[in-house]
């Protein structure tokens, strides 16, 4: 027993050899905003009037709620920022009630958009969407200067192209 607690005043002198003046609290670093330079607050720009332009690429994308955007063909579209002036963060508002933000603090881009519409569709089979294709986003500032109507459609544009019919109009006498 004697022999255990020799160890332990050796282990306890660290403690022992410490003043017991108070030591300088360290003043914590704040990170600063890791935001980019020229994106903007929405609430910002209700407050100074900006108006807001939406990407017209997103009418064209005939993409389906459910799928993953990475599934899209244009990989380059997904990049842009989905408003002009870019945001940090934008909700997404579809007719039903529905409403989704997306955020990115270097802007807000087509990819981060479809990201957060596809987190609540995922799970979702295509014959439980009555309007499962994007049909881009409107910008109503007279309903919400902060949120982005969500506009889906039936179906999307074939993506093959249109296959015309051979020998229309012409018939066969035999």
């Amino acid at each position: 027993m004697a022999a255990e607690t020799s160890d332990l005043t050796k282990v306890d002198s660290a403690i022992s050899g410490l003043s017991s003046s108070p030591v300088e609290e360290k003043k914590g670093h704040r990170r600063a905003s890791s935001s980019a330079a020229g994106v903007y607050n929405i609430n910002d720009l209700e407050k100074e009037g900006k108006e807001l332009l939406v990407a017209k690429e997103t009418q064209k994308l005939n993409w389906k709620l459910n799928t993953s955007p990475a599934t899209l063909d244009d990989k380059e579209v997904l990049k842009k920022y989905l408003t002009t002036p870019p945001v940090k963060k934008i909700d997404l508002h579809f007719p039903l009630g529905l409403e989704v933000t997306a955020r990115n603090l270097k802007g807000v881009t087509i990819k981060d958009a479809l990201d957060a519409i596809h987190k609540q569709f995922k799970k979702k089979a295509d014959d439980e969407l009555e309007l499962p294709v994007l049909a881009g986003f409107e910008w109503d500032k007279e309903e919400s200067w902060t949120r982005l109507v969500v506009h889906q459609k039936k179906e999307g544009a074939p993506s093959g192209g249109s296959k015309k019919k051979k020998n229309k109009g012409e018939t066969f006498d035999d």
